[in-house]
């Protein structure tokens, strides 16, 4: 069972790292037949992955390089129908295997070729190939001035026209109509989770935190985050939905102090 498993686990490891894995299956000389345990082996390293990136399976028979060629020929067909035949017994769709072919023996110079036996055991075997379709990219998170239906985890929405007057966490009249706006966007879209990041302006850079001028306390851009989550969560947007923290002055936008005073959301969860 841990044998399996680790086959599964460096399979894993391969197919992120190209788009083509091949599995090899030994013979005993002279031999089309599997035991079970290579049957299994070989059903795993195809059944293991999302059947939807396989675009094709090849199957390639081959022979040690004793015996006549056209003997050779149909053991390696033989060898390479076996797999076919286990794979489709075992539910693989025959539509993906698109190449069975038997290659016949691989000829070698056993005048230098050292520890020839081992070498004539490795090429009593069938490849299955395995060929993928490419991994789509993934798409990088942007920033948006709205919330909208196709948002990915890492999309900031910058509210713009939420914003502090110096000093201050309270929301103007303004704020909280725009507020009122999005909590229902936020009640249409139930599954986007998000963090509340808060944000001030003008302090020295050895200061990264501002003073609330209401609670003086130097907790500014907490405040305006949670001054945002608590409105929310009295529009009845779950709580559980939601996070709120302070980032101070370290993530200026470098369009002025108005705009650093502000609040944006992102998304950690759809």
């Amino acid at each position: 069972m841990k044998r399996v498993f680790y086959l599964l686990l460096l399979f894993a490891n391969l197919i992120s790292a190209q788009e083509e894995v091949v599995h090899s299956v030994y013979f005993e000389f002279d031999k089309f037949n599997l035991d079970e345990k290579k049957a299994n082996d070989v059903v795993a390293f195809v059944t293991s992955v999302d059947t939807s990136r396989i675009e094709s399976v090849q199957i390639f028979g081959y022979c040690d390089d004793r015996g006549k060629d056209a003997y050779n020929y149909k053991l390696s067909n033989d060898r390479a129908n076996t797999i076919k035949n286990k794979l489709i017994e075992k539910g693989v769709k025959n539509k993906i295997i698109v190449t069975i072919e038997g290659k016949g023996r691989i000829l070698i110079d056993d005048d230098i070729v050292e520890n020839l036996p081992e070498v004539r055991q490795k090429n009593r075997r069938v490849d299955v190939v395995m060929n993928f379709k490419p991994i789509p990219p993934k798409p990088v998170p942007g920033v948006y001035k709205d919330l909208k239906k196709d948002l990915i985890v890492g999309d900031r929405i910058y509210l713009d026209k939420i914003l502090f007057d110096n000093g201050s966490s309270k929301l103007t009249f303004k704020s909280k109509q725009e507020l009122e706006r999005v909590s229902k966007l936020l009640q249409k879209y139930k599954n986007i989770e998000f963090e509340i990041q808060g944000h001030i302006c003008c302090t020295p850079t050895f200061q990264k935190e501002a003073i609330d001028k209401d609670t003086r306390k130097r907790m500014l851009s907490i405040n305006r985050a949670e001054t945002v989550y608590k409105y929310l969560i009295n529009k009845r947007i779950d709580k559980k939905r939601m996070t709120f923290k302070g980032y101070g002055n370290t993530r200026p936008l470098g369009n002025g102090p108005d705009q650093d005073r502000r609040v944006e959301l992102v998304i950690t969860k759809i």
